[in-house]
């Protein structure tokens, strides 16, 4: 089922709710990918009813990002969507979910403010306005995000907490290509050579989880050093940023002491990539 507009989605879910039905909510910006896939099957296991939302949202753009180029292929979504449990699908256009006039937004502080929010001004406020007008679309009891975004997972989480919205996160693994790389919709954009030397992000990820975890290294400092030259030794890329933070505030640490998340975000020509590692210590 294709749903295009605010008061057919709400209209949808009452009548499931009218059943007795958990609603699972899976937001997405389309050019669905195995990772989209397996946020809908954990929906799936966890729900009686699942909405997927198709809409690439203008507002977590910076002006000279990607937002024209942002791969849109929508017939290919829903056909695989047919194929994955055919849930319902919100697509929604820009004058539906911001209509004119439209002056609000959500600003998450703190837990927004480093990393992608120091690289992207303004970005997070973007996500958290158009999650919070999909939630109270939707009136979902629970929501689904991939760890590979771990940063705009936090801010989420904060966000609901903090304005007390009656809704679950849950929060799926990221999903990798057979080398390790991270499934992404902008891994379309790597060149042959570029997606060759994409391997060394999960691979230097590999590394810091290792000397975490087995090699007992508890210097942030040795860990960004270690995870920024493998990254250098393959050449061809510029780092935005090397992190080793707390998991729940994201705040940088320096020595390690409890889990941690080591997180990255790196160029490779016109293309950005990130990724992230959640380490845990017994």
């Amino acid at each position: 089922m294709r749903l295009t507009t605010i008061a057919e989605l709400r209209s949808f879910v009452r009548s499931r709710r009218q059943l007795g039905h958990r609603v699972g909510l899976v937001p997405t910006m389309g050019a669905l990918h195995e990772g989209h896939l397996s946020l809908v099957k954990l929906s799936y296991e966890q729900c009686d009813t699942t909405v997927v939302s198709i809409f690439v949202n203008p507002t977590q753009f910076g002006p000279n990002e990607d937002f024209t180029l942002y791969p849109r292929t929508i017939d290919n979504d829903l056909s695989l969507l047919e194929t994955h449990g055919n849930p319902a699908v919100f697509v929604p256009d820009a004058r539906e979910m911001y209509p004119e006039g439209f002056n609000s937004s959500v600003h998450v502080g703190h837990v927004s403010a480093p990393f992608e929010g120091a690289v992207r001004p303004g970005h997070f406020d973007g996500v958290a306005t158009v999650v919070l007008k999909l939630f109270h679309a939707s009136q979902a009891d629970v929501a689904f995000f991939g760890q590979k975004d771990y940063q705009q997972l936090c801010v989420i989480r904060k966000m609901v907490s903090d304005l007390n919205v009656p809704i679950d996160i849950v929060m799926g693994p990221t999903i990798r290509e057979p080398d390790g790389l991270a499934m992404s919709s902008r891994n379309c954009y790597l060149s042959a050579d570029d997606r060759c030397r994409a391997v060394v992000i999960p691979q230097s990820l590999a590394v810091a989880e290792r000397m975490i975890g087995t090699e007992n290294v508890r210097s942030a400092d040795m860990i960004r050093q270690a995870v920024q030259d493998r990254i250098r030794a393959a050449g061809g890329m510029e780092t935005d940023y090397i992190a080793v933070a707390d998991p729940v505030t994201l705040q940088e640490i320096q020595v390690i002491e409890s889990s941690s998340v080591i997180l990255l975000a790196i160029r490779l020509g016109a293309t950005r990539l990130i990724d992230n590692v959640l380490v845990f210590l017994e």
